[in-house]
């Protein structure tokens, strides 16, 4: 059996989790996020846990079994206490604007940069060099905070662009003269 999918899940106060047909709905006080079950892979809710159970012993089952059990572990976090990842711009006139749900990058391209920010995430941005990204779904936080990243990414020579909070970068030595 999976180590990870065999393991059961709590659920803790003020969340509402719902099996229908293939499709696991996780209520919460910050949202609500759905699943959609893979075929031989069962849920089932009892006495305040969550136990997730595979049909047979295949090597994908298996697979499908841990990844089924992580996601709804992540969905329960999501949902009660929320993701975030934090990114910092570096660089001389470097700055992001935040207008409703679309981003505005300044980062040395001669036109400003527009991100349209997706449904059910939320951007701050502070002191125009510091971008906060908030959610529920752990696995979309990540994605527009790579997407963010992506616009720009740290240079290996000056260390210009945006990066992740805490991201440790190796610098690179420059051109050495004769």
């Amino acid at each position: 059996m999976s180590r990870i999918g065999k393991k059961p899940i709590a659920i803790p106060g003020g969340v509402e989790i719902k099996v229908a047909g293939s499709t696991v709905s996780v209520k919460g006080p910050l949202g609500k996020l759905d699943w959609s079950l893979m075929e031989g892979v069962d849920v089932a809710v009892s006495n305040g846990q969550v136990v997730v159970g595979r049909s047979s012993d295949d090597r994908q089952l298996r697979a499908l079994h841990g990844l089924t059990r992580a996601e709804l572990s992540n969905m329960i976090q999501g949902v009660t206490k929320g993701y975030e990842r934090s990114l910092e711009i570096t660089g001389v006139g470097y700055k992001a604007q935040v207008q409703g749900r679309t981003l505005s990058f300044n980062v040395g391209y001669i036109n400003p940069v527009i991100y349209q920010v997706p449904i059910g995430i939320d951007v701050k941005v502070d002191k125009q060099t510091l971008i906060n990204v908030k959610g529920v779904d752990k696995r979309l936080v990540g994605q527009v905070a790579a997407d963010l990243r992506a616009i720009k990414p740290p240079d290996v020579y000056k260390q210009k662009g945006i990066r992740y909070a805490g991201e440790v970068l190796r610098k690179k030595e420059g051109k050495t003269g004769k």
